[in-house]
Parts: C-alpha cells; structure tokens; sequence
C-alpha cells in the first residue's frame, strides 16, 4: 500500500522529529517499485491545503505551470522543477503532491510521478529514469578532494536535520508572509535554481559532487546511444536498471566519469605531461587502490541521503 505523510502526527514528547513540525501538513503520497498500483487521485486534504496557500497571482501561475509540466512529462525531479518554477520551496512542498506522487524506491527512486502514470508499465519511461551519480574523489581516479573544483551537496544546501527550528516553517507562516498583495510588497525573490542542476553535458563540471540526473537529462550523445541500445525491445522493467539493458546505469557512471576527468586534468597545472608521464602516474597511482577503495562509487550510494532529506520535507 501507498505511504502517506500528512498533519496527523502526534505531538507528544515521543515523536522527536515531530517536536517543531506537527503543523505541516503536505500530504504527499509515496510509492515503492513493488507496490501492486499507484495512486490516480491526490489526497483531498492536499487540495484544500494548497487553496488555503495559494493567494497570489504567481501561485496560480505556477500551479498552471506546474500542471503544463506534467502533461507533457509524467516524471519530474524536484531541482528540475524548480530550474522551471519560480515559487518558494515551502510552497513547491504543498503543489507538488496535488499533481504528483513521490517514488521511493527503483529507477524512478526520488522522483516526482504525474498521478495515474505508472512507470512500470510503459518502456517510454526509460528516457525518465534516474542516475545518481557521485564524483569519484581518489589518487587512481586522477584527483583528490583536495584539487577537484566542485562544491559538496550539503555544505552548498545549508541543509539542516528537521528537528532544528529553521525548518519548522508553517502553512500559518506562509500565510503570514505571503498575504493578500499590497502596494508595499518587497520585490519578487527568485528561487529558481540553475539549468546545470539538473542537466549534464559534455565539457561541463557538475554543480556538486553528488547529482542525480533523469536519463533524459544527460544531454550527450554517446549517453544516449548507451541509454536507447535497446529501445524498441525491452523485455521487462528491473528495480536496478530500469528498462534499461543490465549493466546500463554503472557504464553510464562510467562515462561521466571520464568526462569530468578529462575536464579537471585539462584545468590542473602541468596539464600537458606526455603519455609516458601520464602511464607512469597511473602505475604509481595502482599502489593506492586499496587505499582508496571506499572512495569508489557504490550502487546507489549518496542516493538515499537525498532521498530521505526530501521525504523528512513531508514527514
């Protein structure tokens, strides 16, 4: 059965998590890959939600947006949505389970889901899968933390556990904030995030060392090649890889990979070494392997650190 997450915690000493947050009621819906269904209809208490926040002009022209984006692709993640809508995240929180409902688990793990479109069934889906991905940071990869020019996800997040009073904002205190307009309103903030936090080309430094990437949204064509060897003859869909042929999602890491290396090698000083140079390095790099080991990408490592920063949002 579908998980849902509403208002309806208990307030008492016991729900730690809960202490500064049983006034947010977001209603989301999740969904796990073995899950017989998914849900065609949002809560009812998600509607009603959203149409007590939704005050402003630009709140229904997001809503409407927002609803555009989801009949023209079923599969949304949140940083993609947000490099679209101009909305505050607190309010992002409440429209998206009226028009979506959040996967846990499988090739579609973190992602938001149009209600009634279930992924499982359709290999259209495959293009709408995610990567996640992390840089791998050791001597045998060809750089260290120390000289890799990309920004950790959570120092770059200022992102916090949910029980400290920062994230203990409210429908009441959006309300509060973002009453009726005036003529002494402050200039409009923009919240959108930028098109690289979501989308990956080749020559291109990611934003962060961790990403996660929908399939359609590595934008290289040697991916994509990778991704489509299969279209048209898919068999069934997998909880690892998807619709994907076996395999696909670990080559794809691959492959970025050694894009971002070729990148950072061309930005480090003495960047013109010879080959000679360059193999004799790399056998002095062999005796660190073992060492560096737990440096390497694990399947789905630093995917449910994000995962579940996003469902404590609704928890």
């Amino acid at each position: 059965a579908w998980t849902e997450w509403d208002s309806s915690w208990d307030s008492d000493t016991k729900n730690f998590i809960g202490l500064n947050r049983a006034g947010r009621p977001h209603n989301a819906i999740f969904v796990s890959f073995t899950d017989p269904t998914v849900p065609a209809e949002c809560l009812e208490a998600a509607k009603v939600t959203w149409r007590r926040i939704c005050m402003k002009d630009c709140d229904k022209q997001a809503e409407e947006q927002l609803k555009k984006m989801f009949e023209s692709r079923p599969i949304w993640s949140r940083n993609a949505v947000k490099a679209h809508i101009n909305l505050h995240p607190d309010k992002l929180k409440l429209l998206l389970p009226v028009y979506a409902y959040y996967m846990v688990t499988g090739p579609w793990r973190s992602l938001w889901v149009r209600l009634g479109y279930d992924p499982r069934k359709t290999s259209e889906a495959k293009k709408y899968q995610m990567l996640d991905f992390r840089i791998r940071c050791s001597t045998k990869h060809g750089y260290s933390l120390s000289n890799i020019p990309i920004k950790a996800k959570r120092s770059s997040l200022n992102y916090s556990l949910p029980n400290t009073l920062n994230k203990s904002a409210s429908v009441m205190a959006l309300q509060t904030q973002e009453g009726p307009g005036s003529s002494r309103d402050p200039a409009p903030v923009k919240y959108q995030l930028r098109e690289s936090s979501y989308i990956f080309r080749e020559g291109m430094l990611p934003p962060h060392r961790q990403m996660f990437y929908q399939l359609c949204d590595l934008d290289v064509e040697s991916i994509q090649k990778v991704i489509e060897q299969n279209s048209g003859n898919e068999q069934r869909c997998e909880e690892r890889d998807g619709w994907c042929v076996v395999g696909t999602t670990d080559k794809l890491r691959d492959m970025i990979s050694a894009m971002i290396k070729k990148v950072i090698r061309a930005q480090r000083p003495g960047k013109d070494k010879t080959g000679k140079e360059e193999e004799e390095e790399e056998e002095e790099n062999q005796e660190d392997e073992e060492e560096d080991e737990e440096d390497e990408f694990q399947p789905s490592e630093g995917s449910e650190n994000e995962m579940e920063t996003e469902i404590l949002d609704y928890v």
